[in-house]
């Protein structure tokens, strides 16, 4: 699948702002055997004063700006072409939660691929009683890893109502929890939250999805923005799997990644600091087309 992506963001400030620097991670990365960035470009109004590029420590793609002198708006704009490949869905070839946890204990990697990296609490999702206990209730001892991560997916897809007002970005996965309700965000750190708990590692995905869908095929949640879902260590041999339980499903061609990390603030897309005496509005659009 080939995909044209645009993303704007646009801020604007009460009050105007100066000494601003700021981290963008928005661009998608190449992924071997997933997919390939064919062409990205990345441009902010006003130009900043200092702009670099690097690789953070998973991967993704980071861009930093910085300005010295005083502007009251801020624009980020993406523009890129990125093929996906179609790629058949897994074999179930994980093993049981008892099987991961011997393998996990034989596995003491801290590359960045790692599982050991996801496993415990981080910054955004804690592990919480009552996530735990709502994942173990959907796990049989002899299910494997897998089918687990799918139940507990296909759970939060059930009991959860997708509401765009119920919550915000820094709104916490015990919270939503409690609620029932929010965005692709929230759903995608209660999953996580719980299948920590259950002792499988999980981390935090941020991309894109296609915007408009197959014809006869529903439009999927989140495709208005950016998107968020889980990828899942289901042991050695099966690896890591993606699950996005916004749409009860597994991630697939529709999909279009930035990056991963523990959770949100691994790969928020814009993160900085600036000084000002106001408040400030902000506002996202995004298209993904399929190139015919």
């Amino acid at each position: 699948m080939l995909y044209d992506v645009r993303l704007e963001l646009h801020y604007d400030y009460k009050a105007s702002v100066h000494g601003d620097r700021h981290l963008v991670r928005v661009a998608p990365i190449s992924i071997p055997n997933v997919q390939r960035v064919i062409a990205s470009s990345l441009s902010f109004e006003p130009r900043p004063e200092q702009e670099t590029t690097f690789a953070d420590y998973f991967g993704n793609l980071v861009t930093t700006i910085a300005y010295a002198g005083r502007h009251d708006h801020l624009d980020v704009r993406l523009t890129a072409r990125v093929q996906v490949e179609d790629l058949a869905s897994p074999v179930d070839l994980s093993p049981t939660l008892d099987g991961l946890r011997a393998e996990l204990l034989a596995l003491w990697s801290v590359a960045p691929d790692s599982p050991q990296h996801f496993l415990s609490a981080s910054p955004r999702i804690p592990l919480d009683r009552d996530i735990t206990a709502y994942a173990r209730a959907l796990a049989a001892t002899d299910q494997s890893v897998y089918a687990a991560a799918m139940a507990l997916c296909l759970s939060i897809h059930r009991d959860f109502r997708y509401d765009k007002d119920a919550t915000k970005v820094d709104t916490g996965p015990v919270e939503a929890f409690a609620l029932k309700r929010g965005v692709c965000q929230d759903f995608a750190h209660v999953m996580i939250s719980g299948l920590r708990g259950l002792g499988i590692p999980a981390g935090y995905v941020s991309g894109f999805l296609r915007t408009i869908p197959p014809k006869g095929k529903p439009r999927l949640e989140g495709a208005d923005a950016m998107h968020a879902w889980v990828r899942v260590w289901c042991g050695k041999h099966a690896g890591w799997i993606e699950f996005d339980p916004t749409n009860a499903m597994l991630a697939g061609p529709d999909h279009i990644t930035i990056g991963h990390g523990r959770d949100y603030s691994d790969i928020s897309p814009i993160v900085g600091v600036l000084r000002t005496s106001g408040s400030h509005t902000a506002k996202q659009s995004v298209d993904v087309v399929r190139v015919e």
